[in-house]
């Protein structure tokens, strides 16, 4: 039997407990909702028809919206929950046969009760702007739906047929079954290093050894047991494009990202003007900090295992459990007591996994379940410095979904743009209270950390999203094989790092580990959305912290009730125009200046 490093089985570190959902997969309660959840769907059946027929009489056709979008929401709630259980306990044991087909059996439930709610949208949606407007004058209390039936009404000229539309639902469990097989073959995914047996998150990790004979020996490692996976990851991507492409065509989408713009909420013109002003500054940004890192590690060009590397050869700090708790809780403490407040109940309670160990996936997340129900926070903690970071990020999440739950579940799910800001703002907090106490190579080493953790949320997730753009735009004109895939890797990675960065051999098998790629499609560019978004609320901030807090409450407690452009209009900022991405790539700059100087 491979042996796992030893970290997998630090006590310290918490792992969720997730009976307060169910008790176990036996657990009748879990019937008991989908039966709760269907009862609802088949109570608000009874209305088709209802809404089209209520045109022409403003009062009834309001009283019905309120009614009928008040059941979906129930239906909603119950069936989310079981939904998240699946998901989260699968996500800690996807080496367990009994949870994928636990989760995915569920996951079949859930589309085909799902699918009897699919009138709603569609009747909803053959009705006029100003007929629902009327509507919602007439009867006040169905106003508080107006925002949830916005994001509906942005799809109406993409809808197809209702039996079209259900097929695709009845279908959709079978397509999510290629995310599951990614899932599963990285979690299985063993890197041989040292007589170790590593995951993912741990090999990964080994990339930011302080030896660089260490970092090597990972990288080779981790390129070798990618290559080994990359004809499944490759055909899993070309499947789920495929299909995507399909399906867009038939709904009119102009072009790939379409979709997922109007999940967003997000201008077209918005993501090309952050994309533009991004792709300009490369060479201000990634070229030359590589290059400054290079020539302060002695070496000609950074080989790609030494691009998050530490600056010297000095093990770098480690930061226990408790140590981040504490940092991590006065930082927010410090933006307002409420945020320190909100964030201490996950500690407090058994709603974090924090464990690593063999069958967990890799990455992080914040689950918001429903908006009855608490969120649950998931990562991989190592010690490091950016594992704290990452903690702030996803309690930053927890917080949102907390501040946001009390507008129920429909009208707190927040885009995606808007939903990174306060994970983010979270990490921006911690990092100040880091730098407010380190000198010398300390507050060096965590300016670089900084940038480099700036360069992989901006210009890197930039990258992803130019990849996928490349990736779909040549898949519409059939299959890439793993090696194609690997070409146009590094092609859009070279020109973003750099030519201080040596993209050896091995390197053309890194895109098989993004799981946005298949899991979200066009998702990454939301986080150099939301970066320099918080770049602009960071300084709204310094301006006026006292003023400030109470708008940026307000922002995260609207939950998904206000557009981007409106939540940001408090703060005298609209991200529609370069000059505000700009500002933020500036800000970025300034901290390469900042590192220039110190070395």
């Amino acid at each position: 039997m491979t042996a796992f490093s030893k970290i997998e089985t630090d006590a310290a570190l918490p792992a969720w407990d997730l009976t307060d959902l169910y008790k176990g997969r036996d657990d009748p309660k879990i019937e008991a909702d989908l039966a709760a959840g269907e009862a609802a769907i088949a109570e608000l059946v009874k209305l088709k028809g209802a809404f089209l027929g209520a045109r022409g009489n403003p009062e009834r056709l309001g009283l019905l919206l309120d009614q009928g979008i008040a059941i979906y929401e129930r239906a909603t709630n119950d069936i989310l929950a079981t939904g998240a259980y699946a998901g989260l306990a699968a996500s800690v044991a996807r080496d367990d046969p009994a949870w994928a087909k636990f989760e995915s059996d569920l996951r079949a439930r859930h589309a085909a009760i799902g699918a009897e709610s699919l009138f709603l949208t569609l009747e909803l949606n053959q009705i006029e702007d100003w007929e629902v407007e009327g509507a919602l004058r007439a009867h006040p209390e169905a106003a508080r739906w107006r925002p949830w039936l916005r994001r509906v009404r942005l799809t109406r000229e993409h809808e197809l047929t209702p039996d079209l539309e259900r097929l695709l639902l009845d279908r959709a469990p079978a397509v999510a079954n290629w995310s599951r097989l990614y899932d599963e073959t990285l979690a299985r995914m063993v890197v041989e290093l040292d007589g170790e047996g590593l995951t993912l998150s741990e090999a990964l990790n080994r990339l930011s050894d302080p030896l660089p004979e260490r970092r090597k020996a990972a990288a080779e490692a981790l390129s070798h047991s990618l290559s080994e996976i990359t004809p499944v990851m490759g055909l899993v991507m070309n499947t789920v494009a495929m299909e995507k492409q399909v399906e867009d065509r038939w709904r009119k989408f102009a072009d790939p990202a379409q979709s997922r713009h109007i999940a967003n909420e997000v201008d077209p013109e918005a993501v090309d003007a952050l994309e533009a002003a991004v792709v300009e500054a490369y060479p201000r940004l990634a070229h030359r900090y590589y290059a400054l890192k290079a020539k302060l590690m002695g070496l000609p060009a950074l080989d790609y295992w030494d691009r998050n590397a530490p600056l010297t050869q000095v093990q770098p700090r480690q930061y226990p459990w408790d140590e981040a708790r504490a940092i991590v809780l006065e930082s927010f403490s410090k933006l307002a007591p409420a945020f320190a407040t909100m964030a201490r109940t996950f500690f407090d309670n058994p709603w974090i996994d924090a464990r690593p160990r063999a069958g967990k996936s890799s990455g992080a997340y914040a689950h918001p379940v429903s908006s009855d129900k608490h969120p649950y926070v998931f990562m991989n903690y190592m010690d490091e410095r950016r594992d704290v970071l990452t903690l702030a990020h996803e309690l930053g999440h927890a917080v949102h979904q907390t501040l946001a739950a009390p507008l129920g579940t429909l009208l707190s799910d927040t885009p995606l743009t808007l939903a990174e800001t306060a994970s983010i703002f979270g990490e921006g907090l911690v990092f100040e209270r880091l730098m407010a106490e380190a000198k010398g190579d300390e507050l060096r080493g965590l300016l670089a950390g900084k940038i480099e953790d700036g360069l992989n949320t901006v210009v890197r997730q930039i990258a992803f999203h130019r990849f996928e753009s490349r990736f779909h735009a040549e898949r519409a004109n059939g299959e890439l094989s793993p090696d194609a895939i690997g070409a146009l890797w590094l092609e859009v990675q070279g020109e973003s790092l750099g030519p201080a960065v040596r993209l050896n051999d091995g390197y053309e098998h890194y895109w098989a580990y993004v799981s946005h790629f298949v899991h979200s499609p066009f998702y990454v560019y939301a986080y150099a959305f939301g970066d320099l978004l918080v770049s602009a609320l960071m300084e709204k901030r310094r301006e006026d912290p006292a003023a400030f807090a109470p708008l940026y409450e307000a922002l995260l407690a609207a939950g998904g009730t206000k557009t981007y452009v409106e939540a940001l209009a408090p703060f005298d900022l609209d991200p529609r125009e370069k000059s505000f991405w700009a500002a933020g790539v500036s800000r970025l700059e300034r901290l390469v200046d900042q590192f220039e100087a110190l070395i």
